[in-house]
Order: structure tokens, then sequence, then C-alpha cells
């Protein structure tokens, strides 16, 4: 391809996405296909010649888009947000014509040192002390996993990436903790058996009492305690765990405290959500994901170390291929976690700060907390729904219940939620919250109004009145 062809097709579709973002909402939000449509659509080898652009977006157009899920239409209301912007999409853009591979500082300077800022800057924004050094993931599971490795050597002076384990090591999270967490332990060699489930409290958050409870017990059984992680926001209700108690509880034991704030991280934003940090100063790291509710497209992850000399002893390799004159005084964020190959990230992050300034992120983090809780006080003014845990953010956790047995409220609200999604004006998506099959609304899209707020309690309403009749 050209140049002319490269700037005909970049216009175009410039344009195109420009148009899809303010008409979104004219898709259904869920993809209609069924299990290998698009694949069935799909020649089974790769063309021997090349094709012109123009056949490629038709294809795009007509089979592609048929079995795309629109989570930027302002009627998502599943799982949680991945919302992006305009400023973040051209930020990814010029990331993309760069071409820009960041392993280390030489490999081009701005990407290392603009990421320096940004991540500084986040850190000031959700209020974490002075001394914290940051890194951008791809996600918060990798995160995650990079902190699970980093207490692992910590704990063992280094042994395990010398010579394996030599002894079991203890995990420790609540019950409500995303299930990263266990993957994370499995992958780097805990084993899932000593990954210790912590009980929670009546609104689903650790209970600290029973988390030290717990570490003594492997204390007099020989086993070594290394780690806990704490959650701020849970995915199934949006819990906070106490995490000033649970600090002071690591401190005592000398465990790594890793807070997964995934979601809910961006909302420390606000001076009266702030509440939720308390205690982060505890931590030895944090990760948030401005890819869920920052306006930063998909994938960006903040992730945050108290000591960044254990993350990257824990990491770092010195193939002589890869050493620079300028080693000892640079940040190689090749050592900062698992991949060598880093995409400039920092770019799109920075054009969003920049475009929207801290307070035009606060409004739309405010505006998206007040339509949640509008939903929900709408939604308890009909005395035969419940509202299942606290709303401390942008996540409402409901089910419908009429008094039945809880066998044919669990199959009921099934039923409410798959009428609800068919009429591809909404998507919402379900949990299960002491054992009670529960419906999820989370507002987070970014151009989400009251009116698709108000449209969703209809619908709920319609479909509910309808499944009665049967």
């Amino acid at each position: 391809m050209d140049k002319e062809k490269f700037r005909k097709y970049g216009y175009e579709l410039i344009d195109w996405v420009a148009d899809y973002l303010e008409n979104a909402e004219k898709y259904p939000v869920k993809s209609t296909v069924q299990p290998g449509e698009i694949k069935s659509k799909l020649p089974p080898s790769p063309p021997v010649q090349a094709e012109e652009m123009d056949r490629v977006l038709e294809d795009f157009h007509k089979i592609i888009m048929p079995g795309i899920t629109h989570w930027q239409h302002p009627g998502w209301f599943a799982y949680f947000p991945s919302n992006n912007s305009p400023a973040s999409i051209l930020g990814e853009l010029l990331s993309a014509g760069l071409g820009t591979q960041g392993m280390v500082w030489q490999t081009s300077p701005a990407a290392t040192e603009l990421e320096e800022v940004v991540m500084d800057w986040l850190r000031q924004m959700i209020g974490l002390p002075e001394g914290y050094a940051g890194v951008i993931q791809d996600t918060a599971s990798t995160a995650s996993l990079c902190a699970l490795l980093a207490a692992r050597e910590r704990a063992t002076g280094f042994e395990v990436n010398e010579v394996g384990f030599s002894q079991a090591l203890r995990v420790y999270a609540s019950r409500e903790a995303h299930s990263s967490v266990e993957k994370g332990v499995k992958i780097a060699g805990f084993g899932k058996k000593n990954l210790v489930y912590i009980p929670v409290d009546d609104e689903f958050a650790l209970i600290p009492g029973e988390l030290e409870r717990a570490i003594e017990n492997d204390l007099r059984s020989g086993l070594k305690p290394v780690c806990v992680v704490a959650t701020v926001g849970t995915t199934s209700s949006g819990a906070v765990d106490p995490l000033k108690p649970i600090g002071e509880i690591c401190r005592k034991y000398g465990l790594w405290l890793h807070v997964d704030a995934a979601y809910a991280g961006t909302a420390a934003i606000l001076p009266e959500k702030r509440w939720a940090l308390e205690g982060a100063d505890y931590a030895d790291s944090l990760v948030f994901n401005p890819h869920k509710w920052m306006l930063t497209n998909f994938d960006c992850s903040a992730f945050f170390v108290k000591d960044p000399q254990v993350l990257t002893r824990t990491f770092e390799i010195h193939p002589e291929y890869l050493k620079t004159g300028v080693d000892a005084v640079v940040k190689n964020y090749r050592d900062w976690g698992i991949q060598l190959g880093r995409r400039f990230r920092a770019l799109k992050l920075w054009f969003v700060l920049r475009s929207y300034g801290l307070e035009g992120i606060k409004k739309i983090i405010r505006r998206h907390i007040h339509l949640a809780e509008l939903f929900r006080d709408e939604l308890r003014q009909d005395r035969r729904f419940e509202i299942l845990a606290p709303v401390y953010f942008s996540l409402v956790c409901f089910r419908f219940n009429d008094g039945r047995p809880e066998e044919e409220l669990n199959r009921f609200n099934q039923q409410l939620l798959e009428a609800v999604n068919a009429t591809g004006r909404v998507f919402m998506t379900h949990t299960t919250l002491n054992g009670k099959y529960t419906i999820r609304l989370v507002v987070g899209q970014r151009t989400t109004e009251e009116r698709h707020v108000r449209q969703a309690l209809e619908i709920i309403k319609q479909k509910t009145a309808e499944l009665l009749q049967f």
C-alpha cells in the first residue's frame, strides 16, 4: 500500500470510527451470531495474492461487524466497562504508527520517561503516598501475577528463582477475590491448594480476624505465609476489603500486601470515594485499570510498587545484547514485568489525562455513580426487587424476589436476564451472592446518560411482567 492509498483509507476509517462512536447505540449491544457463524464465512486458507483494501473493508462490515459485541454502546451495563475516548483512540493511532517497542530506555527514551511521568500523575490522582513507583501492564491479571512472583521471591530471599520451591508458601484472599488470583497462584507455582480463601462479612468484604486466624493456623502447621491479596471493588458485588486492618496484619507477620483495585481504583480520584483506599500505604503493590473506567482504551493497567528493587530483582535478566551504556541511570521497564516487548501505552493515557484533565474525568465518574444510585433507588420503589449488595461505586446487584422458593427465584431471575438482554438495547451479566442468582448492572460507559438507565429500568419491569404471565 503506497502513501496515497494509506492516506485515503486512513481518512475513510477515521470517519467510520467517528460515526461509530456517535452511533453505537443503533447496534444491538450483544452480538446475535451463533457459535461458528463468523468462522464459517472466512476462508480456511490464507490468501495467496494481495487483495484490495476495498474488499477487505467490505468483508469487515459484512462478516466481522455482526460478530461484535458493542462495549462502547451506552446500554452497556455488563461485566465492568472497557471504555475508550476519542483522545485515547488518537493516542493509540500514533502509537501504532510509530511502532515503538519500548523494552529499554534506549529503544525509545520518550516511551520510558513519559510512562514514568503519567504513572506518577496517576499515583497523585488516587492519593498514593510518595515513594510508590508505577509501571503500565497490559491487564490487572498480569499485574497481580507480578505481585505474587515478587512476594514469592522476597519471602524466600530470591531462592525460588534460583533453585525452585523447597516449602509450601501460602497466599490469602477473600472468597470474592477475582479469578485471576487463583490463576496467578497456579502460574507462579504456589499450587492451588496453597491459596487460602478467607470468609467475608455481610457486605462481602474480607474479615481481618479470620485472616489472622488462618495465618496463625498455617504458622503452627509449619507452612509459610507469603502474600495477601485484598480487593477494592470486587467483581461480583463491588465489595471493599478493609485495607488498614489487613495491612496491619501483613506488617505484623511480614506478608506482602497486594491491592487489586482494577475497577474501583479510578473512583479514588474523587475525594468522597478516597476512603476506599484508606490503608493503601500498607500495600507493597496496587493495581487499577485506566482501561476500565478512565476513558483509556484497552489495554492499560496501572501497577504500583513500594519497593521497585524487589520487583526488578524478581524479573531482571541481563543478556549481552540488551545491555546499554545508560542502564545504571535509567529505568528499563523490561525488568518490571513478564514481557520483554512493551507497547507505547503511556501515549494514549497521556492524551486522555491532558484532554480531559482531572476535573473532566471526575465529572464523568461522578455521573456514573449518580446514575447507578438512581437505578438502585428507582428499583427499590418496586418492593418485588431487592438490592443484594451495597452500592459503593457504579455497580448495582439486584434480583426479583416475590417470596417463591430460592430455586425458583434463581430460575426466574436467569430467565429475566436472558429476556432483558434479548432486546438488544441493554446488556447485563450475572453473578451468585450467597447462593442467589444475582443480576449485575454497572454504569461506566462514557456516553451513558440518564435516559439509558431509565430505559434499562423500563425493560426490566416490562420483561418481569411478561414472565409473570406464564
